[in-house]
């Protein structure tokens, strides 16, 4: 097949040329090429002005926006017609297949800055003709910025067309939905000009906090079950929350209550504000709570959250996030709760998030969300938070394949994994994290419908929050074990009453 790119040839991306790239390497491509003519009127000179300024107050380089020069996209010739038109512009003339990207109804990338500068999460559709051939919600890792949004949302375009049109070379049909009705040339996007003054308050109000206090800083909350839990509840219970101590330095999050050996634990990501990077700690629990302080069992030269543990065949495993060193790997206690060691690379070559297991049917499924990016990417590289991808194996050791429909869902709201998923009146009910307008804001409780080699979907069926029984603004984490249930979110932790308190 010939894919032909149609973009704006006055503002040629680096963002381009990595999608020219990635449509090339699939299989059953055999050219790929451009058609970069001048776009349509309306890409605003005060948002190259804006991204200008926010990477100098975020201190972070252009990436996907940056500009490259027209002779970068010089290889990109054929004079040969093509079979397939992806239309960046909204203005090519269909003259074989054309499928065109929109954002909020609004093509282009002007269509994109307007449904950022209005506040929204985008939510890409990628037509053919009036049909939706694939469609899903852009999330960002760093809302409070429009350039670095920008770019995340361009790296998750790349995903979704690369991924149709994987889906249409093998004949695999796209779940056709009507076109929205307002799908149309983009309106110029207007930026204020009070923008970048509160663009400058908003960062000087961010660099006093952190000079008084630890941002972020979690919380892990714990309760005895005595009752309903949170799923049955669908709210917080009126007793509401213990916190498990720190002393202001470090915080724990990530909680997984597991019951093993005779005892309960409660494992978590503890992180040392000194050092930056995570470890897997674990307390104890008796019959009055925590006993002690939470103690590592797992330290790697890189960072580790999510302690996702488990029993099965007569020992203890464990599968933490490890997305910085770009595996999913699976570890077995040898001294319980402590002598860890690593049995197998689940995955690797994927910076993958919150891997949450599950057994169902006689297979062995895993589900994170991916940033489609290498490890150690810089910002506006991708959103670790909004594509859920599938993998499964015949065993929980592996070895793991890919859903072929990957990534079965894109939306910073319900994609990514917030504890392990639970058994309940014959259905499956996955809690998720909402990540829409910040990470793990708070918490939904998801029914998944369907579960197979060829498909998956779930149903939202409510929404925790932070709250009079939970204060903070996040709340991203749901476990249960023991007799024990967990939750996490953030809070504040002065750097002067950790300073006392050494």
């Amino acid at each position: 097949m010939h894919v032909r790119v149609r973009l704006d040839g006055a503002n040629p991306r680096r963002w381009h040329v990595a999608l020219l790239t990635r449509l090339s390497g699939l299989p059953g491509i055999e050219a790929v090429s451009v058609e970069a003519a001048p776009g349509p009127d309306g890409w605003p000179v005060q948002a190259d002005l804006l991204f200008r300024l926010e990477s100098l107050i975020f201190r972070v380089a252009p990436n996907g926006s940056a500009p490259v020069p027209p002779a970068d996209l010089a290889a990109w010739t054929d004079p040969a017609a093509p079979d397939l038109l992806l239309d960046l512009c909204g203005d090519a003339v269909a003259r074989c297949p054309v499928w065109r990207v929109a954002y909020d109804g609004g093509f282009g990338e002007t269509g994109l800055l307007g449904s950022l500068l209005a506040g929204r999460v985008p939510r890409l559709d990628l037509l053919e003709g009036d049909t939706v051939l694939v469609s899903g919600r852009l999330g960002s890792d760093y809302r409070g910025s429009i350039a670095l949004s920008f770019e995340d949302a361009l790296v998750r375009t790349t995903t979704l067309v690369a991924a149709a049109l994987r889906d249409r070379l093998a004949g695999r049909a796209a779940a056709e939905t009507p076109a929205p009705a307002a799908a149309g040339p983009a309106r110029p996007a207007r930026i204020r000009a009070s923008r970048p003054a509160r663009l400058l308050a908003r960062s000087l109000v961010g660099r006093l906090y952190r000079l008084c206090y630890h941002a972020p800083h979690w919380r892990t909350g714990w309760r005895v079950l005595r009752g309903p839990d949170l799923i049955d509840l669908g709210r917080h219970p009126e007793g509401g929350w213990q916190i498990l101590p720190d002393d202001g330095r470090r915080f724990y999050a990530d909680p997984f209550p597991l019951a093993a050996d005779g005892t309960t634990h409660v494992f978590v990501e503890e992180f040392p504000h000194a050092t930056g990077k995570a470890i897997i700690s674990a307390v104890r629990f008796g019959p009055d709570g925590p006993v002690g302080a939470p103690i590592p069992v797992l330290e790697e030269p890189y960072h580790l959250s999510y302690p996702f543990v488990f029993a099965r065949a007569g020992a203890v495993w464990m599968v933490p996030e490890s997305s910085a060193a770009g595996t999913v790997d699976l570890y077995r206690a040898t001294r319980y709760p402590g002598g860890w060691v690593k049995e197998a690379t689940l995955l690797s070559g994927v910076v993958a998030s919150d891997a949450t297991l599950l057994e169902q049917d006689g297979r062995w499924w895993l589900f994170a969300t991916v940033r489609d990016a290498p490890p150690g990417a810089p910002a506006g590289s991708g959103c670790h938070h909004d594509a859920l991808y599938l993998w499964s194996a015949p065993d929980f050791r592996g070895p793991y394949v890919p859903h072929p429909a990957n990534p079965v869902l894109v939306d910073p709201s319900f994609a990514r994994p917030a504890g392990r998923i639970v058994a309940r009146g014959g259905r499956l009910i996955r809690p998720v994290q909402d990540c829409a307008h910040g990470y793990g804001r708070a918490l939904s409780l998801a029914r998944i419908d369907r579960l197979d080699q060829d498909g998956f979907a779930q149903t939202v069926l409510g929404r925790i929050e932070p709250g009079p029984a939970w204060p903070g603004s996040c709340l991203h984490t749901l476990n249960a074990g023991g007799g024990i249930e967990c939750i996490d979110g953030s809070g504040r932790a002065s750097r002067l009453r950790a300073r006392l308190g050494a």
